[in-house]
C-alpha cells in the first residue's frame, strides 16, 4: 500500500481503508487521474470516532489550559505560512480554482487559526451572576461539546475545514473530519500540519470516503456529540434527520442563491459604473461561480439594465479560461464531469424558459471540466435558474423600478446566505441592507468576509453560525455552577 493511499488518520497513526478501497483523485483541468486515497467506510468511521472518543473522555487536549490550546493554534498558523506555496498549489489543482485564489484560501485559513487563537485567550474565567446575595457565588462556564464530527464541501475543502477545525480545538473538542470525496487533499495536509505542531494523538482524526457511508455514520453515531455540515440543501437535510435520533448539537451551512441588486446612482459616474460591473463579475465567476455567496442573481434598475448588460456580457465573453497555474488564467474549470453536466442543463432549460443568452452558454473545446463564464437576460423568478443553487458560471439578470421591489425581488429565496446592494444614497443603502433577509449584506461591495465576524444564513441556508465569538460558541455547552457560601437547612419539611 502506498503512502499517498493511507489517507486515514486515526489516533495518530496514517493508514489505508480498512477494506483496502481507494479512489482515484481527477484533475478538472484535463481530467486525468492525479492521486490516489482510501476510500473509507463505516468501519473506518467507527474506529475514527473510538479514538476521538478516547481522547475527549480520557485525554490531556479538553483539559489543557487555554494558553497552550491557544499556542497550537499559531503553530498551525506559522507551518500554513511556511507552505504556503505548495498547499496553495495542490488546492489549485484538487479544486480546480487559480493558483492566487489556491494561495488566497491559504492565507484565510492562517488568519482563521490566529483568530480564534485571540478569542480564547482574550476571554474571561466565565460570567458571574448576580444571585441577589453574598452567600452564593454564581458563575456560568463554558466547557467543550465533546466529539464533533466535521464534514465539509468540495469548493472551498481547506478554508471550510479551517472554520470548523480551528474553534473545535479552540473550545478544547476532539473531531472526526470528513472532507469531499472529490476534493481531499489539502484537508489531508492540514491534518499532518496539526500534527507537526504537536497535538495530541487521538484529538484529530480524518476519514476520506463518501458522504453516504462516512458522513451518515459521523451524522448517526451515537458517540459524536456535535455535527457541523458545510454542503447542499438535500444532504444537509438527511443529515439533521441522523443527527436527530440522538438529539446530537447540529450546524448547517447549505448554500444559497444570493442577489446582487444594482441602483443606477452607483453608476452614476464612470468610476461608479466600472467598479460595479467589475464587482458583478467578481460576485458571479469567482471559482467559475461555485461559490456558496456567489452573487448570482444581478437584480439592476430598469433603466441601467441596458447600458449595463451590455458591458457585462462583453467583458465576461474575455474572461480567460485556463488550469490554475496556467500565466494569466482568470477562471479555472468546474470541479467534475458531474458538475459540468448538472450547469449546461441549468442553462438550457432556462433558454427553454424564456431566458436571453447575452454570454458564454457553452463548453470550450479541449480537455477539462470547463464552462464560459454565461450571462442570462430577461430572467425572472419563474425559471429554474433564478429559484436553484446551479453552483457554476451562470449569471441572471432580473430587474426591478422601485426600492421596494427590489428588496421584494432579493428577498423572494428560500435560501438566505449573502447579498448585496449598490447605491451611493447612503439612506437608501442602510434601509434595504436592514429589510434584507441574509445573513451577510454587503453595501458597495461583494465577496469579503472577516474570522471576526459571524457567517451563516437565514431560511434553508442554515442553522447556526461559524467564524466570529458565536462561531466558537458552537464547539461549547454552557455550564451554569451555583455555590453556597453559607449552607443551612431549608427546613422545607418538617422532618
Amino acid at each position: 500500500m502506498s503512502a499517498a493511499q493511507q489517507t486515514i488518520h486515526v489516533g495518530g497513526e496514517w493508514r489505508p481503508a480498512v477494506s483496502g478501497a481507494t479512489r482515484d483523485i481527477i484533475d478538472p483541468a484535463d481530467a486525468s487521474v492525479f492521486a490516489v486515497v482510501a476510500e473509507g467506510d463505516v468501519a473506518d468511521t467507527d474506529d475514527a470516532v473510538a479514538a476521538a472518543r478516547a481522547a475527549f473522555d480520557d485525554g490531556s487536549w479538553p483539559r489543557k489550559p487555554v494558553a497552550e490550546r491557544a499556542g497550537l493554534l499559531r503553530r498551525v498558523a506559522t507551518l500554513l505560512e511556511r507552505d504556503r506555496e505548495k498547499i496553495g498549489a495542490l488546492e489549485s489543482q484538487d479544486a480546480g480554482k487559480t493558483l492566487e485564489e489556491g494561495r488566497v484560501d491559504v492565507d484565510c485559513v492562517r488568519d482563521a487559526f490566529r483568530y480564534f487563537a485571540d478569542l480564547v485567550m482574550n476571554e474571561s474565567g466565565g460570567r458571574v451572576v448576580d444571585a441577589g446575595t453574598e452567600e452564593v457565588h454564581s458563575v456560568v462556564v463554558h466547557e467543550p461539546v465533546g466529539v464533533c464530527a466535521l464534514i465539509t464541501p468540495w469548493n472551498y475543502p481547506l478554508l471550510q475545514a479551517s472554520w470548523k477545525i480551528a474553534p473545535a480545538l479552540a473550545a478544547g473538542n476532539t473531531f472526526v473530519i470528513k472532507p469531499s470525496e472529490i476534493t481531499p487533499l489539502t484537508t489531508v495536509a492540514l491534518i499532518g500540519l496539526l500534527m507537526e505542531a504537536g497535538l495530541p494523538q487521538g484529538v484529530a482524526n480524518l476519514v476520506t470516503g463518501a458522504g453516504a457511508t462516512v458522513g451518515a455514520r459521523l451524522a448517526e453515531h451515537p458517540d459524536v456529540d456535535l455535527v457541523s455540515f458545510t454542503g447542499g440543501l438535500s444532504s444537509g437535510t438527511k443529515v439533521a434527520r441522523a443527527a436527530a435520533d440522538t438529539v446530537k448539537k447540529v450546524a448547517l451551512e447549505l448554500g444559497g442563491k444570493n442577489p446582487n441588486v444594482v441602483f443606477a446612482d452607483a453608476c452614476a459616474t464612470d468610476e461608479g459604473f466600472d467598479t460595479a460591473v467589475d464587482q458583478a463579475l467578481n460576485a458571479a465567476f469567482i471559482h467559475s461561480g461555485q461559490v456558496c455567496s456567489a452573487g448570482s442573481r444581478l437584480i439592476v434598475e430598469e433603466s441601467l439594465r441596458d447600458r449595463f448588460v451590455t458591458e457585462l456580457a462583453r467583458r465576461a465573453e474575455r474572461i480567460r479560461l485556463g488550469r490554475g497555474t496556467d500565466p494569466g488564467a482568470e477562471c479555472g474549470p468546474l470541479v467534475s464531469g458531474q458538475q459540468l453536466a448538472k450547469t449546461e442543463d441549468f442553462v438550457a432549460s432556462a433558454i427553454a424558459e424564456g431566458a436571453v443568452l447575452r454570454a458564454g452558454g457553452e463548453r470550450p473545446e479541449g480537455p477539462g471540466y470547463f464552462y464560459r463564464p454565461t450571462v442570462l437576460d430577461r430572467c425572472d423568478r419563474r425559471m429554474r435558474v433564478v429559484r436553484e443553487e446551479v453552483f457554476g458560471p451562470v449569471l441572471t439578470v432580473e430587474t426591478f423600478r422601485t426600492e421596494e421591489e427590489a428588496v421584494t425581488l432579493a428577498n423572494d429565496t428560500e435560501y438566505g446566505l449573502a447579498g448585496a446592494v449598490w447605491t451611493a444614497d447612503a439612506g437608501r443603502a442602510r434601509r434595504v441592507a436592514g429589510r434584507l433577509r441574509h445573513g451577510t449584506v454587503w453595501i458597495n461591495d461583494f465577496h469579503p468576509y472577516l474570522p471576526q465576524a459571524e457567517w451563516g444564513g437565514f431560511g434553508k441556508s442554515g442553522i447556526g453560525r461559524e467564524l466570529g465569538p458565536t462561531g466558537l460558541a458552537e464547539y461549547r455547552e454552557a455550564k451554569h455552577i451555583y455555590q453556597n457560601l453559607a449552607p443551612r437547612p431549608v427546613r422545607w419539611f418538617a422532618g
